[in-house]
């Protein structure tokens, strides 16, 4: 062959013969392609002949016109013709040579009168002499076979592993010795063994769930696979080659083991989560509505009834009480979520501008309609229109929203083509809207379009309970909001907040905890409310002449009130001073200042506790 131009220069015809090809064809055919499986062994070694003038290599497969790739002994020498390198290559089948060392073997032993069986021990001999290196090197058991299923040969890590000696091994029966018996310890029928069908029928057996059993009587798990040897076409025995899995099982018992618990973690996990989470959204934070309160309870089933119909919701009540928050509730639980909550604050809106709001205009409708311009109802077309404070939408105007609520139809400012949506209404409204038909300054068939259902947003002062969670829930955003950490309300401050009116409601607690955030300069927030607010001043002053209550009293009046002060925190706190939950926690006040009143006034803590 020519390397520099990888052409075959020549073949005699052994290489035809042994390739398959035609003399011309095995010249047109390019080395790269007939040594492709082995191309870097070739240009290695061709580099080397170049060099050395002359070597060997047992590492070249060279491929037949069928494709077969032929594993070949090769002797080469250089020369050159016209200045350029020509390698000229002696090949020699690997497994004709092989045949014909095994064929003479054989037939030395037969005429030396050797029997049959004798060749066939030979062969495994053989086997075993030429595999010597490999057998003991190997980490995997492996034995031989013959047809009678005696073992011929055994390499040291079969040994290692079975606890045999190689004397007790060779010569007997491998089936009776080793695999006699299932995992569960049921007889193995000998029939019904792999190793044994691999030289009856001739195929290759991997087996991986079966046992060996050692010496010792213990199982050994492993996997093995068992290929038959032939000779000559006729079937000689078996190679059996076997590895011990026992860490391999014993890491996937531990697997599994890990899996499992994982998986019970997992459950109890997603146990806990749903409970929380229904938990959460029943009594804390249902769609960012925070409480637990009946009245709020009353509120979360009423959503829970009206989000899944497409009907109108008016809800009524005081300003500050999250009407907007109930109208969102209801829309991510309904079906039209996926689409948004389009919001008109009616209030906000000048009177001559709600139509064009509403509707939407042309081009040139009025001075300063420079485009065409949808209005909220095109953009919450199969969705959810918010109508807050509609108690404010003009008399004149009512009649035309009366319309698109009815027929679903419109026009938009200046535009005479009639438009069609479907949207669902949720208004909101802080007005006695009832009256307001009486006094003739709502239309009343506008109202029932409406108020198909009702729902009151409760005022907080009818929802004391909420307060703590809603107090601590606004004191987490303003303290995040306004970079402080670790605040906290104490027990007489929330006892405070929840004996307010709150006019305000919501928004009023809100503003009153960001206000006292920010004057604060210590964890512990102080919270600052109008006197006339308070639950306990409305009380006292229905009250007579008890001195407890008077504005002006004696230093005699002022002991007893502080007195009486005391003794009602002791026995709420079970005569508990110091520490969380106890008195002058409750009061606000320092516990040493506490302690020092209650020995100044006498009082005997020990009998509250």
């Amino acid at each position: 062959i020519s390397p520099s131009e990888n052409r075959v220069v020549e073949a005699n015809q052994a290489a035809c013969d042994l390739l398959g090809y035609s003399y011309p064809a095995l010249l047109s055919v390019k080395p790269s392609t007939l040594f492709e499986s082995t191309l870097p062994v070739l240009i290695t070694f061709s580099q080397r002949l170049i060099e050395q003038k002359k070597g060997w290599t047992e590492c070249l497969e060279i491929h037949s016109s069928n494709g077969e790739a032929i594993p070949v002994e090769c002797n080469g020498v250089s020369a050159s013709e016209d200045d350029k390198d020509i390698l000229i290559l002696n090949l020699r089948s690997k497994a004709l040579i092989e045949r014909r060392q095994s064929d003479t073997m054989i037939r030395d032993y037969i005429e030396g009168g050797i029997i049959e069986w004798m060749r066939v021990e030979k062969l495994f001999k053989e086997f075993e002499q030429q595999n010597e290196l490999i057998l003991n090197a190997a980490g995997e058991g492996i034995y031989g076979v013959n047809m009678q299923g005696n073992a011929t040969f055994v390499n040291p890590a079969a040994v290692d592993i079975l606890g045999w000696t190689e004397e007790e091994i060779l010569g007997r029966n491998i089936h009776k010795l080793i695999h006699h018996s299932h995992s569960d310890g049921g007889y193995y029928h000998e029939t019904d063994c792999p190793i044994f069908s691999a030289f009856r029928d001739g195929k290759v057996y991997h087996i991986e769930n079966e046992v060996f059993w050692s010496k010792d009587g213990s199982p050994v798990p492993v996997e093995y696979t068992s290929t038959p040897i032939r000779e000559n076409g006729e079937l000689v025995g078996a190679v059996v080659v076997f590895r011990d899995v026992s860490e391999r099982k014993k890491a996937e018992a531990e697997l599994k083991a890990a899996l499992n618990e994982v998986e019970r973690l997992k459950q109890r996990l997603e146990l806990e989560n749903s409970y929380l989470m229904e938990e959460i959204r029943e009594e804390y934070h249902y769609h960012s509505i925070v409480g637990r309160s009946e009245a709020l309870r009353q509120i979360i089933r009423q959503i829970e009834l009206v989000s899944p119909t497409d009907a109108n919701v008016l809800i009524t009540g005081e300003s500050g009480t999250g009407k907007e928050l109930i109208a969102r509730a209801i829309h991510e639980s309904s079906v039209l979520s996926q689409r948004p909550l389009i919001r008109v604050n009616c209030a906000a809106i000048p009177h001559d501008l709600f139509e064009s709001e509403f509707f939407g205009h042309v081009k040139g409708a009025f001075t300063g309609a420079t485009s065409d311009r949808p209005g909220r109802f095109e953009l919450a077309d199969n969705g959810t229109l918010f109508l807050d404070e509609v108690g404010e939408i003009p008399l004149s105007l009512q009649g035309k929203l009366l319309r698109v609520i009815q027929e679903g139809t419109f026009e938009r400012v200046g535009d005479t083509k009639t438009r069609k949506v479907k949207v669902r209404i949720i208004a909101a409204t802080n007005r006695d809207l009832k009256q307001a038909v009486n006094a003739g300054r709502y239309r009343e068939d506008l109202f029932f379009r409406l108020n198909v259902f009702p729902i009151e947003s409760a005022p907080l002062r009818n929802r004391a309970d909420d307060i703590p969670m809603l107090a601590n829930y606004f004191l987490k955003n303003a303290c995040k909001r306004f970079g402080k950490s670790d605040c906290y309300i104490s027990k007489g401050s929330m006892q405070t907040l929840q004996s307010y009116q709150w006019p305000g409601n919501i928004r009023e607690l809100e503003n009153v905890i960001e206000r006292a955030v920010i004057v604060s300069n210590k964890k512990k927030i102080d919270i600052d409310l109008p006197v006339n607010g308070s639950a306990e001043t409305a009380a006292a002053s229905d009250l007579p002449d008890d001195p407890i209550n008077k504005m002006i009293m004696t230093d005699n009046e002022r002991q007893q009130r502080d007195r009486q002060i005391i003794v009602e925190a002791l026995r709420e706190t079970g005569g508990k001073v110091f520490g969380p939950g106890g008195a002058a926690e409750l009061l606000d006040v320092k516990p040493t200042t506490l302690a020092s009143r209650i020995k100044r006034l006498g009082i005997d803590k020990s009998a509250y506790q």
